[in-house]
This record gives structure tokens, C-alpha cells and sequence, in this order.
């Protein structure tokens, strides 16, 4: 297991799980699921109307930390998460106001039919200006397995 790299992700439908799960077995970090208390809704449309109210009203949702770990020890985060209107959900948001990113690289990955990371950027930059000695590095865009073995190998992340 990779000692240096944790993977933290949302997915409300799934899709992207399979690129959280792709960056573990190629590098060898453990992935784990960002959750919400309370939990998104099932279905599409349901989870459609809360993530439009909170980005609407900028409401960052309260972290079921019981799922995820102590990120202390660890250099490297892969935070992962689907596009949403152009940006990332605002439960992103709640990783940078609930866990301690100092000192720590930042290394983000989207799943979005069209939207490219670049969108994601700015908003990920903010939300990690409050923490000292942070870098965040420049993302990706989950395509395909090549493109993320690419992209991995150029940081130098496997």
C-alpha cells in the first residue's frame, strides 16, 4: 500500500468510483467515500434539487467523518469528485472546512461528460488558500485508463 497517498471521493451515482478505484490500484493509495450526514438522496433528479439548493445558497453539507480517515500522515490527497455546474459539489467544499490540509499536495481528478478540470480549478485554489505549505496541482479529467496512467506517470505519482 502506498504510505504517502489517500484517495477521498464523492460520487452520488457512481461513476466516479471507478476512477478513484483506478488511481488505487495503480498507485497503490487506499480511496475512500466522502459521505454527507445526512446522506444525499437516491436518484437522480433528488440529488440534482439538493446539490443546485446548496450551491444556490452555498451550504457546505456536514461530513460523516466516521467514514473517513486520519489524514495526518499523509503527503499526497487525490480528491475526486463529479463536475457540477461547472465547479466541484459544494461537499467539496466541506473536506477543506472539516480536514487539515496543511503541508499537504492536493492532486484532483473529475468525472464529467464535457466539463473540463480547468472549470474546477479556481474554486479548488480558494478553498485551499487558508491552509499553509498546501500545493495544489493542476488535475485531471477522468477519460480513460490511458490518459490516467499518463497523467499519473508525468507527476511522477506511481
Amino acid at each position: 500500500m502506498n504510505q504517502q497517498s489517500i484517495i477521498l471521493y464523492f460520487t452520488s451515482s457512481g461513476t466516479t468510483r471507478p476512477a478513484a478505484n483506478n488511481i488505487a490500484q495503480l498507485t497503490g493509495a487506499k480511496a475512500f467515500a466522502v459521505q454527507s450526514t445526512p446522506p444525499y438522496p437516491q436518484g437522480y433528479d433528488a440529488v440534482v434539487e439538493v446539490g443546485k439548493h446548496e450551491l444556490d445558497a452555498q451550504i457546505h453539507p456536514q461530513l460523516d467523518l466516521t467514514t473517513l480517515p486520519d489524514i495526518t500522515s499523509f503527503k499526497n490527497i487525490f480528491i475526486g469528485f463529479p463536475t457540477w455546474w461547472q465547479q466541484p459539489p459544494m461537499i467539496i467544499h466541506s473536506l477543506f472546512d472539516q480536514l487539515d490540509f496543511k503541508n499537504k499536495t492536493i492532486i484532483p481528478f473529475t468525472t464529467s461528460m464535457s466539463t473540463p478540470i480547468t472549470d474546477s480549478m479556481p474554486y479548488l485554489q480558494k478553498m485551499a488558500a487558508s491552509f499553509s505549505g498546501i500545493t495544489v496541482v493542476d488535475g485531471i479529467r477522468y477519460t480513460n485508463d490511458k490518459a490516467l496512467r499518463d497523467y499519473l506517470k508525468q507527476h511522477e505519482l506511481l
